[in-house]
């Protein structure tokens, strides 16, 4: 799959360390590996603001989309329309839904059709791949 952004693996490393990202980041977005539950910087962050594709600033998530799923990782109810694509995962022996950035195609987690809101959707976000950027005060 095509994305708008391409880069190698060497400038997604170099990318990602000059953002000071978190180690796991580069195998987490490029290679799809999940964070640990529980671990990550962003599943009990509840400030205003909007969250980010790490690798490309693709904004992805309004915060206010964000709910405590109980799961260990960052839970959203919807995405931003069109930041997302979707792809079918067969790996480990079940059937589930990918999320890619939609502008460079970095592993963000799955969908799932379980959630509490009215979309019924629950997108399980690794923080690794994710920035979160807060509201800005205005005078």
């Amino acid at each position: 799959m095509n994305f708008p952004i391409q880069k190698t693996d060497a400038e997604w490393r170099e990318l990602l360390a000059a953002k000071g990202a978190e180690p796991r980041a580069f195998d987490v977005t490029r290679h799809a590996h999940t964070e640990r539950p529980f671990t990550g910087k962003y599943e009990q962050v509840w400030s205003d603001g909007s969250y980010h594709c790490v690798c490309c600033g693709n904004t992805l998530f309004d915060a206010g989309t964000k709910f405590d799923a109980g799961c260990g990782w960052p839970s959203f109810s919807q995405a931003v329309p069109g930041a997302i694509t979707e792809i079918t995962d067969r790996s480990l022996g079940m059937v589930r839904v990918e999320t890619v950035c939609s502008q460079c195609g970095a592993h963000l987690g799955h969908v799932f059709d379980d959630g509490p809101t009215e979309t019924g959707l629950r997108y399980c976000m690794n923080s690794a791949s994710l920035e979160h950027s807060p509201t800005k005060d205005t005078p």
